[in-house]
């Protein structure tokens, strides 16, 4: 093996090992993180852009304390996410649902980038492929007839003015 192939194997297994220490589950997380992580997902009904969890709005306070007491009762995460979008409706939540209207409005514009990208890239890659076109020798005695032509035609012009 090349040194540029065991350069890509190298970061090959970086980049896997990194995902996987990012993405590996941490255990059973608190009651107050699971709190902060439903909250977070939710948006404050009355702030612009702010989620439950930063919003200091009563609203907030109150959806806040709720949660705790939904999940000191003993209810699942997507059970409380789903009481809130029963009350509020699904404008509720901070991150698009991955169902129905919702996830057309978000991936199709992914769908269309990558579908344009590809076909302007399938369309290069083909005129690259084809022969370019060359004047034959008869083509090119055609134009130098032309050009003569036009050429002596704008001087039988001249001489008649």
């Amino acid at each position: 093996m090349t040194l540029r192939s065991w350069a890509w194997i190298a970061l090959a297994v970086l980049v896997i090992g990194v995902l996987a220490v990012v993405a590996w589950p941490g255990g059973d997380p608190s009651a107050a993180d699971r709190a902060h992580a439903i909250a977070s997902e939710l948006k404050c009904m009355e702030c612009q852009g702010l989620s439950v969890a930063d919003s200091s709005a009563p609203t907030s306070k109150a959806i806040r304390a709720d949660i705790k007491r939904r999940i000191a009762a003993g209810e699942s995460d997507d059970a409380i996410r789903q009481v809130y979008v029963d009350t509020y409706g699904s404008v509720i939540l901070l991150q698009p649902q991955s169902s129905g209207i919702s996830l057309i409005v978000w991936v199709l514009p992914v769908v269309v980038l990558v579908g344009g990208t590809a076909g302007v890239f399938f369309t290069l890659r083909r005129n690259r492929r084809e022969p370019r076109l060359h004047a034959t020798e008869a083509d090119e005695l055609l134009v130098e007839r032309e050009r003569e032509h036009d050429h002596d035609h704008d001087h039988d012009q001249d001489a008649t003015q």
